[in-house]
Formats: C-alpha cells, sequence, structure tokens
C-alpha cells in the first residue's frame, strides 16, 4: 500500500531531513585521512541525541549502529571501523533520523584527501544521476521513469547500476511501497502522484554490478573489488514538482 502524507506531515520529514542535511555537512568537514568511521558514528549518534533525534538504523533487524559506513568497494551496509581512512579512499555515509515520529533518509559520498581520477569519475557520475532521476520524480511520471534517466546516463558514462538495492517510500516506517529502483524501462511501475515521499539512491560500480555479502550478514561489496559511490536523498511528490527533504545547500 503506497501512503500519501499530507503537507503538514511532510512539513515535519523536512525538519527530520533538515537536520540529517546539517549532520551531513559536519561530517563533510571531518573527512580526511586517518579519522575513522567509527569517529563518525559516534559523532552522528551524540548530535543526534543532542537535537532529540534518533538514529533509525540503530537496531533495525539488529544492525549495531547509527551509520552505515562504506569504504572503496563496498557498496553500501558497511560497518563503521577504527581503522583509518587513507588518502585517495572514498567513503560513503548513510543514515536514516527519526525526529518527532517521522523519518529521513540520505546517504553521501565523500572524497578522502586527494583521490584517483576515476574514483572522481565515479563520485561525479553517480551525484548527477541522483539529481537526473529527481527532475523525473514529478506528478504524473512513473517509478520507471526515474529508473531509466539514471540507468541511461551511469551506463553512459562506462559505469553500471546495481540492482540488489533500490529505494523506496518513507514516511513513519523506513521501508514503504513502492520500491524505487534504479534501472529499468521507463514509462512502467506505480504512477507518481502528490504526496508521495520516496528515497531515490543509486549505486554506481567502476565494474560490475554484482554484490558478495560479507560474512557480517551486512557488509555489501562489489563482486570484482572495483570501487562503488552512492548519493541518496529523500523527495517529496509536490503539484510544484519534487522538493529535496534532505538537501544541504
Amino acid at each position: 500500500m503506497i501512503i500519501i502524507k499530507t503537507e503538514e506531515e511532510i512539513a515535519k520529514m523536512k525538519k527530520a531531513g533538515e537536520l540529517l542535511a546539517e549532520c551531513h555537512r559536519q561530517i563533510g568537514a571531518m573527512i580526511k585521512p586517518g579519522v575513522t568511521t567509527a569517529e563518525i558514528d559516534r559523532f552522528v549518534e551524540k548530535f543526534l541525541e543532542q537535537n532529540g533525534a534518533h538514529p533509525e538504523q540503530k537496531g533495525y533487524h539488529g544492525y549495531p549502529y547509527a551509520t552505515c559506513a562504506s569504504v572503496n568497494d563496498v557498496i553500501c551496509h558497511g560497518f563503521p571501523k577504527e581503522e583509518p581512512l587513507n588518502d585517495g579512499d572514498i567513503v560513503t555515509i548513510d543514515m536514516v533520523v527519526r525526529l518527532d515520529g517521522w523519518l529521513a533518509d540520505s546517504a553521501w559520498s565523500y572524497p578522502v584527501g586527494t583521490i584517483s581520477q576515476e574514483a572522481a569519475h565515479l563520485l561525479e557520475v553517480t551525484r548527477k544521476s541522483l539529481y537526473l532521476g529527481i527532475e523525473q520524480a514529478v506528478v504524473g511520471n512513473r517509478i520507471g521513469d526515474i529508473s531509466h534517466a539514471i540507468q541511461q546516463y551511469a551506463e553512459g558514462e562506462n559505469l553500471s547500476v546495481v540492482r540488489h538495492f533500490v529505494g523506496h517510500a518513507i514516511g513513519q516506517q523506513m521501508h514503504e511501497e513502492p520500491q524505487v529502483p534504479h534501472y529499468g524501462p521507463p514509462h512502467r511501475g506505480p504512477r507518481l502522484k502528490e504526496g508521495m515521499v520516496i528515497t531515490i539512491e543509486p549505486m554506481l560500480n567502476i565494474g560490475t554490478f554484482n554484490v558478495k555479502i560479507d560474512e557480517d550478514g551486512w557488509t555489501a561489496r562489489t563482486a570484482d573489488g572495483k570501487l562503488s559511490a552512492q548519493y541518496e536523498h529523500t523527495i517529496a511528490i509536490t503539484k510544484n514538482g519534487p522538493v529535496i527533504l534532505t538537501e544541504q545547500q
């Protein structure tokens, strides 16, 4: 069942999104060689607690951390670790924030120090693919229009689109219907209606889109060990076009 949100409910989600965006801004200032993803995770948990919010991932199906921290070949759901980040790494920090009963979800990939041209291209294309998908998030379009825009651009830039993980609607629960794939033909899937709130969160890889899962049951890596990146926003579908609830600008 697709849950339509009222303007008042979307406004509450926007407050959660604004807090999440501020958290990402501060994380961006922290990222440098020598910092650990465990330090970032502890910062996020403390920051949210100080602002009356809760890290929704922590405890979700037993997940033990406030954030997912995915370094280099990790696609998503990486555990924060005490190992320092190195110059040339890329790291994705993903979090879901609950504030006053409503959720917002956003992931962002960060360069650590000086990264390779190949890694920089991956980050640039992944970020742009997110915004191309958002452009399609208008009343009357279908989920497949978002999916197709992302896949067409990404593959045109010689990157692959992860199939194993998709976006989703969100509200008072982290995962609501419908799912939002980042690949597939246009003009398919549920029609977008005013009041829907979804995440768009493309994960692009330099090599294969195939995935392998670590023994921890969570950490998803590229099957060939090549780099992966992800950018994600929470989007409200409105009569005036898509509204990014987690925008960092």
